[in-house]
């Protein structure tokens, strides 16, 4: 009779969900890339920001060698699985088989990876919230391959699987809570700016309006006239009046010739 858990999971959706965690992960860059960073005594690589304060590199760094030890025993463990001894139908050994190796390959590339990047940037959300659901993907598939090794599987192995997905748990948890007080300091932060530049804009001094200074005793300017160019003279032709009809014309005056 199969023994079930409460472990509320979809088994086909799941393992798509480690599958494509496991691509989405193995496509950033990897642990060659950040290899080469110096990194100040609080963590953060060097020439970036300001430093993490100790207390927040201590606390992750605490997260994250659990995390490491969790995955190397959860490895081992799946490994120690017979699925292929179990009393059941050939259709759910070779889902069960699916689900290890995709759990497999997850704790062998992507999270290694993720928990590179995460220790260069310990206080980087997206990175944190990126490892967040990794391991949110990684509980689910294997509290499904928990639940079958309960039903098929020895009790030394479903003992060991259930450790292992109870540290996952653990870690996940405490994940959660870091992103939640990261988010808060990060909120917090960007209140405290927008108050300082509110400060240092109102600290400005505005620019005096400028004064136009009117003297009443100034005497008025009179208003300049142009002159206009002086017209030119037109010059008419001499004309000669001619008699009217039936008149005789008058002969010009003559002068008289003075005696010699």
């Amino acid at each position: 009779m199969k023994r079930t858990f409460p472990l509320s999971i979809g088994l086909s959706s799941l393992l798509w969900t480690g599958l494509l965690w496991t691509a989405a992960a193995l496509g950033q860059a990897g642990p060659a890339a950040l290899g080469n960073q110096e990194y100040s005594a609080q963590g953060r690589p060097a020439g970036q920001g300001e430093p993490v304060s100790y207390s927040s590199v201590t606390q992750l760094n605490g997260l994250l060698a659990q995390l490491e030890a969790t995955s190397k025993n959860a490895q081992a463990d799946l490994v120690k699985l017979r699925i292929e001894h179990w009393k059941t139908d050939n259709g759910s050994k070779k889902q069960a088989l699916g689900h290890v190796d995709s759990i497999q390959r997850n704790l062998q590339g992507a999270l290694p990876e993720i928990i590179t990047q995460l220790r260069a940037a310990p206080e980087d959300v997206p990175a944190t919230f990126k490892l967040y659901r990794n391991l949110d993907a990684l509980y689910e598939v294997l509290g499904s391959v928990v639940e079958d090794t309960g039903a098929f599987g020895s009790k030394d192995d479903l003992q060991a699987l259930a450790n292992d997905l109870n540290s996952f748990e653990g870690t996940r948890k405490q994940m959660a809570e870091r992103i939640e007080s990261l988010s808060s300091a990060k909120e917090a932060e960007i209140v405290r700016l927008r108050t300082d530049l509110k400060t240092a804009q109102a600290a400005i001094p505005a620019a005096p309006p400028k004064k136009i200074v009117v003297d009443d005793n100034e005497p008025a300017k009179k208003p300049v006239v142009k002159k206009k160019p002086a017209a030119k003279p037109t010059t008419t032709a001499p004309t000669t009046a001619k008699p009217a009809a039936g008149q005789a014309q008058t002969p010009p005056a003559q002068t008289p010739a003075k005696p010699q």
